[in-house]
């Protein structure tokens, strides 16, 4: 069995989690809450040269960043596959992967978080109005845009689930957590298939795991009752 070290409501964490549950790879959780405020176990620098989450150990085999872990899983249980047999569509899968940690996440998901929970509950600064205000008035509307321009089914990708929803909707529970909605008469599309995904057994076992966690930090989790 194989362990995952990381913070429970990481969208980083989430995505290898799922992965890892629609695969039915049986896997133990280490949650490794020190690292939010700053503060890592002793053996941290070992497990992840990067100090971020998640970390997965499989025997004596230790693997960090989550992309990595995921491909990992990939060859370690090619079924069912996250990755398509196409060679267009396995490119449009690695790219909504990048585009969900190097866009969506830093640019809107990470400093949303930072903002409305890390500093007013774990470091004692008060939330910037103004940097939030930024995010969702100038930066969040072309990624929605986009995001909703590039859906026409279920599946962000070809016709079953891939490493694209995975990451893509791991951000948006973050997001939605935290208060914030997508607007389902301006992103009708993004707005439908985020609800469709979070619906699938794989994100319903996680989001099941990860609840209390949620409730701990007074999350909301009112999204989840139109799933």
């Amino acid at each position: 069995m194989l362990t995952i070290h990381g913070v429970p409501l990481s969208v980083h964490t989430r995505k290898t989690i799922v992965t890892a549950i629609l695969k039915e790879i049986d896997y133990k959780f280490e949650v490794v809450i020190p690292v939010m405020p700053g503060n890592p176990p002793a053996n941290w620098g070992t497990l992840s040269p990067t100090g971020l989450i998640p970390v997965m150990q499989d025997g004596d085999f230790t693997l960090a960043d989550s992309t990595a872990i995921c491909l990992y899983l990939e060859r370690k249980r090619p079924s069912p596959p996250i990755l398509p047999a196409d060679v267009r569509d396995y490119a449009r899968v690695l790219w909504f992967d990048a585009y969900a940690g190097g866009t969506i996440f830093r640019h809107v998901v990470h400093p949303l978080f930072a903002q409305t929970v890390v500093g007013p509950n774990i470091r004692n600064v008060p939330t910037d109005k103004a940097v939030v205000n930024d995010v969702l008035t100038n930066v969040q509307p072309k990624i929605l845009g986009y995001l909703d321009s590039q859906i026409t089914g279920k599946f962000l990708v070809g016709d079953a689930m891939t490493l694209a929803d995975i990451a893509i909707v791991s951000n948006f529970i973050v997001y939605q957590y935290l208060g914030f909605e997508i607007d389902s008469a301006r992103y009708p599309n993004l707005a439908g298939y985020l609800r469709e995904i979070a619906a699938t057994a794989a994100f319903q076992r996680a989001l099941a795991d990860e609840r209390p966690f949620a409730e701990q930090m007074g999350l909301k989790r009112d999204f989840l009752s139109a799933v």
